[in-house]
């Protein structure tokens, strides 16, 4: 199937397609003409990929992580090869960092803009 095919079938753009085969994530064949060919099985491949980037893994551990993923009746999941739980346990504790670094940042942000909407209702009056 050439590309057009691919993303309407996975829902991901032809972009975001060529973005993958140039991480090497996913790598179609191609034809003499230069258009890229894609198997049935990369179908499946592309909804491994966005299910892996949506728990927030960057592309290099996607590429590590993919030949370690199955197709399940609920979508893709994980099977057991060597070092996975503690790749995903470190990337866990790296989101739960940044998550609360985040909330630090909306907290003072919070107090600044409270401080400002007191200065400027006070200086109203």
């Amino acid at each position: 199937m050439l590309i057009g095919e691919l993303a309407a079938r996975t829902g991901t753009s032809p972009r975001l397609l060529r973005h993958y085969e140039s991480t090497g994530l996913l790598t179609p064949h191609r034809r003499p003409n230069g258009y890229r060919t894609y198997e049935e099985a990369d179908v499946q491949r592309v909804h491994r990929i966005r299910t892996l980037l949506a728990a927030g893994l960057p592309t290099r551990l996607v590429a590590t992580l993919l030949p370690c993923t199955a197709d399940s009746g609920t979508g893709p999941t994980l099977t057991a090869c060597p070092g996975v739980p503690e790749t995903l346990r470190r990337r866990l504790s790296e989101l739960d960092e940044k998550a609360r670094r985040l909330e630090a940042e909306r907290t003072e942000l919070r107090r600044l803009l409270t401080a400002l909407t007191t200065q400027t209702a006070a200086a109203q009056h």
